[in-house]
């Protein structure tokens, strides 16, 4: 019994206030919903229930018929809820590669720059070290930054399926760790919202060494860079007060920038503030990035040396710290030291958390160089060294006492050199310095006491840098975080994955075996060329035409015949003779009886019986009427009892195949119909015209007509595929156009030349053509938006004519002469000229 309340207000029918009005496909809604719902199109309305477009009266629901049986029948007692409103089967791909969900692909594609995007100037091979480049911009060129994020996963010089650049992309960001993700993501935000760090322009990947990157703003001049600190002076030997306080300043308000995002450097040096045009200072993610990366190398270093480290030792690592201008606060080496399991004989009684007073440590030691030149830095490492031979001399060291004693001699450097004038900023930057980092200042202190040089605290009242920053908050450090860490990571897998090859090889047969029936490993499999191709004799001509039904494939060719093979051996079966004309198009259908229909170039339609033994001659054949316009069939679909036939004339015909009676024709296109297909109970025609017609199959009037508003830039409809709610066309140009629930949607150029086959399935498209390749995009979106998305491709030695997808298997129809199929994938392709392939 049908549904006893109204899809749209659930309320439940009755002869008075909710009075169930049929519609053109069969279902009921009340007459004041259907008042209600929205009309895109002149008097068709969609189906509240199935969603199909069916004709609409003009004078309103009134004129609709009463489902009467509905009214007679109704039960009192309300049915129960239809959970499983969904009976459709998922389809199973063993070749797809794994989905993105859609929040994992819009969160991301904003991020991935175009292959043409950048290009690279300088390339560094250490990973450790930023390259440049430059990104191409309208009207300009930028200078930019990369870093290494992870290593593509290369496809193979023999792979049959190759992933496309936004496939791999998407793939690698996949397969990393949510951790380095999140990482990632936050790099982007804090670039985003703060004006004092460079901004991150996205990741870019270089398909020559196969390497994803973080591309960054690069800006005119590093801080490294100056003269007063080329030449080892200070800004206070060079009268540089003005100067210090406006860099001192900004390098705050820098790291508060960060801070504000949760960001800590963890280490900074001179090469990680870098100045514009203006003299305005920032800093930069990547080359902190690479420096937390030099000294991840030298902690995994330090522990190839053995698992504990002495005092003196550690004193010496500190100093070579200092000499590659690394200020690096104590807790954070303590943290990296343990994180590479590695012993400090003090590290247990001195070890504190990380956090954001880590930055005001290193903040500090960039500031004294700045003042006094690399006097800093090299009085403390002479100092360290003579601490450190004293220790081996047989001397016992204190490791914090060592610490102490290169504080004081910090505090005497400053005293030295620093005037009166300086005697609060000496103050500030010394508790700096102090080992556990709750008792040093904060950033804004430090801020304060900078500005203070030359403005006196009562100019200050309009400054309010309270709760800046969350106190509470430790912050992520960027050292300990996982971009630092990744090359590391990435060379021990790839040592465990080296190791594990030889030992593993029987259970990775074992592995192959069960690969084969998981959709998320359909393209590894392809792209590590898990199969075996076996060749066959067919067609002697193009092949234009795929059908599947009854156990068996069909393919028509130019060669004027219809192939039939086993779908349990893919061997050849049966030819179907007696086309005069080249065949066009193939379809199959089972009403009363199994049956395969085939039309050719000069209108003949010709019905083939595909019962055991199947026969030399057709059960019945017709053609159409010819006149000065007639062209022959293009394309042939099926629904219900009706053929329907679309001809170089500019009309679609409805058919009875079972007595070739011609039932109507459907005219409107001002080209020849290419394309037929039908779903949800309307028939799709796309012509030369450019257009897409809907026709409603109950009566074959038409619905509406998709893409005449763009009649200024006409390209011919040559394929389309719909599939519940999603029509995709492809055109002469190499585009293809999205539409969801007749919605124009977008419009992607995908081939360097006309597409002459495409089939989707749930979200995976298939495209083909003249470029000779198959293409595989990914439709993800809402009702709102729907992109196709790059994932791979496969190279093809012809035109690609044919698509077909069943049952797991892609079937490819193409214009060469070879024969093909591919054993243990469950891909197929099928190859005309001659010749037809596929694959299992």
């Amino acid at each position: 019994m049908a549904e006893s309340e109204c899809p749209v207000c659930l309320q439940s029918y009755n002869g008075e206030d909710t009075i169930p009005r049929v519609l053109g496909c069969g279902h009921s809604a009340c007459e004041s919903c259907l008042l209600n719902l929205p009309q895109k199109y002149t008097l068709t309305i969609r189906c509240p229930a199935c969603n199909v477009l069916v004709k609409y009266p003009p004078q309103g629901p009134t004129s609709l018929p009463k489902n009467i049986e509905l009214l007679r029948l109704l039960d009192p007692k309300p049915p129960p809820l239809n959970i499983s409103r969904n009976d459709r089967p998922v389809p199973h791909f063993d070749f797809l590669p794994p989905s993105c969900s859609p929040d994992f692909y819009s969160s991301w594609k904003q991020y991935i720059l175009p292959n043409d995007a950048v290009l690279l100037l300088q390339k560094s091979q250490d990973e450790a070290a930023v390259s440049l480049g430059s990104l191409k911009e309208v009207g300009k060129s930028q200078k930019v930054s990369l870093v290494k994020v992870v290593s593509l996963v290369s496809d193979q010089a023999d792979s049959v399926f190759k992933y496309s650049y936004f496939g791999r992309i998407i793939r690698c960001l996949g397969d990393m760790r949510v951790q380095d993700r999140d990482e990632l993501a936050s790099l982007f935000i804090a670039s985003l919202y703060e004006t004092k760090i460079c901004r991150v322009l996205g990741l870019w990947a270089d398909l020559e060494d196969d390497c994803l990157y973080l591309v960054c703003q690069r800006l005119n001049q590093s801080l490294q860079n100056l003269d007063c600190l080329r030449n080892g002076d200070g800004l206070i030997n060079n009268n540089g007060l003005s100067v210090f306080v406006t860099m001192g300043l900004e390098i705050c308000e820098a790291l508060l920038a960060l801070s504000k995002q949760g960001l800590i450097a963890g280490c900074l040096g001179f090469s990680c503030f870098t100045l514009d045009d203006f003299g305005h200072l920032y800093v930069d993610s990547n080359d902190i990035i690479v420096m937390g990366r030099k000294v991840v190398t030298s902690v995994v270093q330090v522990r190839c040396a053995g698992r504990r480290i002495k005092n003196e030792q550690l004193g010496v690592f500190f100093s070579d710290l200092l000499k590659s201008n690394v200020f690096l606060a104590p807790e954070v080496l303590f943290e990296l030291l343990s994180i590479e399991g590695i012993g400090v004989e003090c590290g247990g009684e001195f070890r504190y958390s990380v956090e954001y007073g880590s930055d005001v440590w290193s903040l500090a030691c960039v500031l004294i160089e700045l003042l006094v030149g690399k006097q800093f830095t090299q009085g403390l490492i002479d100092y360290i060294h003579l601490v450190s031979a004293k220790a081996t001399e047989g001397n016992s060291l204190d490791c914090f006492g060592m610490y102490t004693g290169w504080v004081e001699k910090v505090s005497s450097l400053m005293e030295e050199k620093l005037d009166i004038e300086f005697v609060c900023l000496q103050q500030m930057l010394y508790q700096c310095l102090n080992f556990d980092p709750v008792s040093r200042p904060l950033l804004t202190d430090v801020w304060k006491c900078i500005r203070e040089l030359i403005f006196k605290p009562e100019f200050d009242y309009m400054i309010k840098l309270d709760n800046v920053v969350n106190m509470e908050d430790k912050g992520h450090c960027l050292v300990l975080g996982e971009m630092c860490w990744l090359p590391k990571r990435n060379s021990e897998t790839q040592e465990k994955d080296d190791l594990s090859g030889v030992e593993n090889s029987a259970r990775a047969d074992i592995d192959r075996v069960e690969a084969a029936s998981g959709v998320h490993h359909l393209v590894e499999g392809i792209s590590e060329k898990k199969f075996k191709f076996k060749d066959m004799q067919g067609h002697l001509d193009c092949v234009t035409g795929l059908a599947i039904g009854g156990g068996f494939l069909f393919s028509s060719s130019f060669d004027k015949t219809v192939h039939v093979w086993s779908l349990q051996d893919f061997s050849h079966v049966h030819t179907f003779k007696g086309h005069d004309h080249k065949v066009m198009a193939v379809v199959y259908v089972d009403e009363e009886a199994p049956l395969c229909i085939s039309g050719d170039s000069g209108g003949g339609i010709y019905v083939w019986s595909i019962c055991v033994p199947l026969g030399q001659e057709p059960l019945k054949k017709w053609n159409e009427l010819k006149d000065w316009r007639y062209s022959g069939i293009h394309a042939m679909t099926a629904s219900g009892k009706y053929l329907y036939t679309g001809s170089g004339d500019k009309t679609i015909k409805a058919w009875s195949f079972l007595d070739g009676t011609l039932v109507c024709t459907m005219n409107g296109h001002k080209s020849v119909v290419a394309t037929l297909a039908v779903c949800n109970r309307v028939l799709y025609s796309g012509s030369w015209d450019g257009t897409i017609r809907l026709w409603s199959l109950s009566d074959h009037s038409l619905l509406t007509v998709l893409g005449e508003d763009n009649a200024r830039t006409v390209s011919s409809v040559l394929s389309l595929s719909a599939d519940q709610h999603t029509l995709v066309t492809s055109h002469e140009n190499g585009s293809i156009k999205v539409w969801r629930d007749d919605v124009f949607m977008n419009s992607t150029q995908i081939h360097n030349g006309s597409i002459f086959a495409i089939c989707i399935e749930e979200k995976w498209l298939f495209t083909g053509g003249w470029d000779q390749t198959v293409k595989l995009q990914e439709l993800i979106g809402d009702d709102f938006q729907v992109d196709a998305i790059p994932i791979g491709s496969i190279p093809c030695v012809s035109v690609i004519t044919a698509l077909l997808y069943w049952q797991g298997k892609l079937f490819i129809g193409y214009a060469d002469r070879t024969v093909k199929f591919l054993l243990y994938r469950t891909i197929v392709i099928t190859k005309s000229d001659r010749n037809f392939s596929w694959c299992s």
